[in-house]
């Protein structure tokens, strides 16, 4: 797959994240949206308020990697996750429950239409951040993790665990809706 097709299958993960989005938004009651599932689990608002406050840490971080980008040479080949980013995202797909750094932890105080009209605005400004990336060399790129500074990763993987976490997070919010 070539660098642009690679672009654009992230894309198309984050399309399908909006889509289930709002799916677990249309199918809630209120007493199901906001309910958690079982004590000390999160109720499918606090997934995607989670979701919102990761896109928002994140987009700036994304924003200062590719202006760093514009400068330096494209690079060739494939774009590829680093072992970090490879290693994240693998943790991602077992499904084991990850406690959040506090920044992180989601409170509803916002109502269901403004919560899904923030997922869809920040979702646009990530989606566009992967247009922007476009012929840049995304492995060059080093990005410092919003939830542990001691972690950095390329530019590819960072938008692979931004999808992978979308992933992890809307399947969480869809399990607590079925409880």
């Amino acid at each position: 797959m070539g660098r642009t097709e690679q672009l654009a299958a992230i894309q198309g993960e984050l399309a399908e994240a909006r889509r289930r989005a709002h799916d677990v938004a249309a199918v809630a009651g209120d007493a199901a949206w906001e309910t958690p599932p079982a004590p000390g689990r999160w109720s499918a608002a606090q997934c995607l308020v989670h979701l919102n406050l990761t896109s928002r840490a994140f987009l700036p971080l994304i924003e200062d990697a590719i202006a760093r980008g514009r400068g330096m040479p494209g690079g060739s080949g494939s774009h590829r996750m680093d072992v970090l980013g490879r290693l994240l995202w693998w943790a991602s797909t077992l499904r084991l429950p990850v406690k959040t750094t506090e920044a992180f932890v989601p409170s509803v105080d916002r109502p269901r239409t403004a919560v899904l009209s923030d997922f869809d605005v920040l979702q646009d400004a990530v989606v566009g951040l992967v247009a922007k990336a476009e012929g840049l060399d995304l492995r060059a790129l080093r990005v410092v993790s919003p939830f542990d500074a001691r972690l950095t990763y390329n530019l590819y993987s960072c938008f692979r665990l931004i999808a992978a976490h979308q992933r992890q997070h809307l399947r969480q919010a869809e399990q607590a809706l079925r409880r």
